[in-house]
Parts: C-alpha cells; structure tokens; sequence
C-alpha cells in the first residue's frame, strides 16, 4: 500500500526552530560561528533554541552525546507544539545509530521540517520512507555561520520554507571550497560554470538521496526509500581524495543494485570538491560503465553537496528535469 505523503507546514515570522545535535554537537563550532548563526535565523524572524545536550559529549572518538541524549533532545522538539523546524547543528558519521529508537508515529503525528545534509542523509531518507513525511536535505545550523558566499544558501532556504511555490533552480554565480570555519575573510571563490547535461532528456520523478556513502548505509534496511519513478540526488566529500572517481563508481553501482526495477527517472550530481580533481571526462566514464542508466537524464555539477552555496531540496518532494534545468516541487 502507497503511504500518504505528508509536507509539513511552511515557516512564518515567530515561529520556533530547535537546533539539535543529531550526529556531531556543538562543541566543534566557534562563539563567533554560533552568534552569526543565530542571528541570521532570528533576523528571518524566528525564534531560535537549542536542544538540552547540544554540547554533550559520551566519547571523544564520537564528537556527539549518545543515543539515548540525542533521542530525548530529538522527541522533545517533536513533542514541543512551539516548534516548527528541526536544525542539525552539522554532519558526522553516525545519526544511522538513533534510527532504531526512534518514535516514527511521533514525527507522522506533529509533521515539522527537519533540514541537515551529508551524515543527516540516512535520516531525511529513513523518516521518508517510515512516515511519508517530506524531510529535507538543505543547510546545517552551523551553515549560517558563513560570513562571505552565502546569499545564494540563504535564499532557497526561504525559498523552500516560506514560500508555497514550486521552485525554479537557478545557478549560483560563484562557490566555494574552502574551510571558512576557520577563516571567515580569507575566502577563494570560483566562477560557476553551471550545471552540465551528460545525458540529455526530460524526467520527473520523486526525489531521494543526498550524501551517496551514507545512503547506502540504509541499503538491506527498513529504512531505505521503497519508492518508484525517482529522480536521484547524489553527492559525496573529499575523504576519497583522488579516489574519489572509484569510491563514488562503485557505491553508485551498489546504488543501482539496490534500486533495480525502480524506474530511475534521472539523476542529478552536487559539485564534487577541488580535492577530488573530478572533471567532466572523469564523470563520463562513471555514468558510461553503468548500461542501466544509458537513456536516462543525468546532470552534474548543481549546487549541492559540500562545496558551497547549495540549495535546499525535499526528500519525497518531486522533481522535473526539463531542457538541462531543474525544477522542485513538494508534492
């Protein structure tokens, strides 16, 4: 039986966001990176708090409080009628651990936004398919800490949480790839050279993915995307270095396994980071190992992933893929 797809309400002036540490705490974010935040979110119009153990730390190996603590802080803002949206603080490697313990008829019962990236992936996607509630992949708390190259994030963001339109992409005009946590004015920005077709054609389809390696951590689980029809979103980080081209071809190919029969309509590629020396060449000889995939629309290059600025997108939400452009809608 199909699940009914839920979208959580959009954001108003007043309402509450809750930051919580999903995956890593907040020990990892300056003063400075949680004042520019937290401003930025308050001068949105909302009001912003925090979970009871954001800054709780069970083992230094782990860079977060356990998965009873991250539970607690994670329910108590499902159960909290004053919020509206759930914030990771920033990814990690382990949110998969709490997924388990989760209540899912919680989160079906008091549907709210709950936006994070890269290790936050395995969530959005596992609520996706235990709920049909609408998550989404889009910027980090932390995110809002960047000074310099962040007027495009900001935009979508408001885009997708205060405005009931469907939402055109279009390209940032510049990004960035650098580790500006650390340094807020030493920035190097690059010219977008915008999205590039391999494949060209049009497709809609529903929306399901993010970060690559941490998708496939739901594969052979209850907790991966039982869907058809759908549109791919696929990233990955540098910690592959110039492995990168091989470790992204075979968790793909994994990717695939796992998805036979289940019509994918296209697939749409975030900017891999300067590390990784990806070029087009390189993604073409990915996308032409894979037979499976040789009449569908695949775009490289989009602004999402751990380069920056990127767009917020919904999990569950649809997409269409028209003419090498790519358009969002919730339903």
């Amino acid at each position: 039986m199909k699940m009914q797809k839920i979208i959580p309400e959009k954001l108003k002036v007043g309402d509450e966001i809750r930051v919580i540490a999903l995956s890593r705490n907040m020990e990892l974010l300056t003063e400075e990176t949680i004042s520019i935040a937290t401003k930025r979110l308050e001068e949105l119009g909302l009001k912003v708090t925090f979970g009871k153990h954001v800054y709780k730390t069970f083992d230094e190996n782990y860079c977060c409080s356990s998965i009873e603590d991250r539970i607690e802080d994670f329910h108590a803002a499902l159960e909290d009628k004053n919020v509206a949206a759930i914030l990771s603080v920033i990814g990690g490697f382990n949110v998969n651990q709490i997924l388990d313990y989760i209540d899912y008829e919680l989160i079906k019962n008091n549907p709210k936004i709950i936006c994070g990236f890269s290790d936050i992936t395995a969530l959005c996607n596992a609520i996706y398919q235990k709920t049909g509630v609408v998550t989404y992949s889009g910027p980090h708390f932390s995110s809002f800490g960047m000074i310099k190259g962040f007027d495009y994030t900001l935009e979508y963001f408001k885009k997708m949480f205060f405005e009931n339109k469907d939402i055109s992409i279009e390209e940032s005009t510049s990004w960035s790839d650098d580790a500006w946590y650390i340094n807020q004015e030493d920035r190097k920005f690059y010219p977008n050279e915008g999205v590039i077709t391999l494949h060209k054609g049009d497709a809609m389809g529903t929306i399901i993915g993010g970060n690559l390696c941490t998708l496939n951590l739901l594969q052979g689980t209850e907790y991966m995307p039982d869907v058809d029809n759908i549109v791919l979103f696929l990233e990955d980080d540098e910690m592959a270095g110039l492995d990168f081209i091989r470790e992204f071809d075979r968790n793909l190919q994994s990717l695939l396994h796992c998805l036979k029969n289940k019509n994918i309509e296209a697939i749409i590629v975030g900017r891999a980071q300067i590390s990784n020396q990806m070029t087009v060449q390189k993604w073409k000889t990915i996308f032409e190992t894979k037979k499976e995939l040789q009449n569908v629309p695949i775009l490289i290059n989009a602004d999402f992933g751990h380069t920056t600025p990127i767009f917020t997108f919904p999990i569950g939400g649809t997409c269409e893929v028209k003419d090498g452009k790519i358009k969002i809608y919730e339903k």
